[in-house]
């Protein structure tokens, strides 16, 4: 069989094990502002976590909303679209996957991911 068509990696998870899993590293990400997490799960997850920015970046009550949807979260998308989005300048390449040596137990390959600007988050909000 060839793999033409077919896209994202499936982890030996099945579908909404893997959405939630991919979730879960997302909101993670968005507020820590850096994760460490394996290099295949870092390059899955970079993928969903731009598209979302890009969407932040644009604002707007329909735009919050995808968010939410997405992340199901309201806490997290408002963290997104408030704080995070307006301090990132650039038009894309938000995201940055730095390789973190190998797991002990099974050698896996470990990597950090974090954003390409420096975030600050403001407190009271």
């Amino acid at each position: 069989m060839h793999r033409h068509g077919y896209k994202g990696r499936k982890f030996g998870r099945e579908t909404d094990q893997r959405l939630a899993l991919k979730r879960g590293l997302i909101k993670a990400l968005f507020e820590n502002t850096s994760i460490t997490t394996t290099l295949a799960k870092a390059k899955e997850i970079r993928r969903d976590a731009e598209k979302l920015i890009t969407i932040a970046k644009k604002g707007g009550l329909a735009n919050r909303r995808i968010l939410i949807s997405r992340l199901d979260s309201e806490k997290v998308a408002g963290l997104l679209m408030d704080q995070i989005a307006p301090q990132i300048k650039r038009d894309s390449g938000y995201l940055r996957i730095e390789r973190a040596g190998f797991r002990r137990g099974d050698n896996t390959e470990m990597a950090t991911i974090s954003f390409v600007d420096n975030i600050e988050f403001k407190e009271g909000k």
